[in-house]
């Protein structure tokens, strides 16, 4: 149903949702991903001690990872849907500088990373060049 909406819709309104949804995923992923990442620490450190099934243990035992790759996979297939849907000089570059804003946001917030202030300018920029690419 969601995909006649979408596909009958010729709009901003839809366009900037298949975007939203296709950054909000990528976000997700990869802020899953890095926190799982951080849980199982440096993997060659793991894989001195225990060796590389050591490692592999690790990775595939924490739920974290799959949560993340699982959001990955299903930001691939919307950004797919997009793409399908909208012109490739919109989606591409708006998708991929969006992300790196609520990137920033995210590792900011959830993953209580230090983002200095030349990477929000650079998310500034981001969000003007974005703005003038739509208009």
């Amino acid at each position: 149903m969601m995909m006649l909406f979408v596909s009958r819709a010729n709009g901003a309104w839809a366009a900037a949702a298949m975007i939203a949804t296709t950054v909000m995923l990528s976000t997700a992923g990869e802020v899953l991903t890095a926190a799982a990442m951080q849980k199982i620490g440096d993997l060659d450190v793991i894989r001195e001690r225990d060796g590389i099934g050591g490692a592999i243990k690790a990775v595939i035992t924490c739920p974290l990872f799959f949560a993340g790759v699982s959001f990955l996979a299903m930001a691939f297939f919307s950004l797919l849907f997009a793409l399908n849907h909208l012109d490739l000089s919109l989606v591409a570059p708006a998708a991929a500088s969006l992300t790196l804003v609520t990137n920033a946001i995210a590792g900011k917030f959830f993953l209580k990373e230090n983002v200095d202030r030349r990477r929000w300018a650079a998310a500034v920029f981001v969000c003007v060049g974005v703005y003038l690419l739509a208009h």
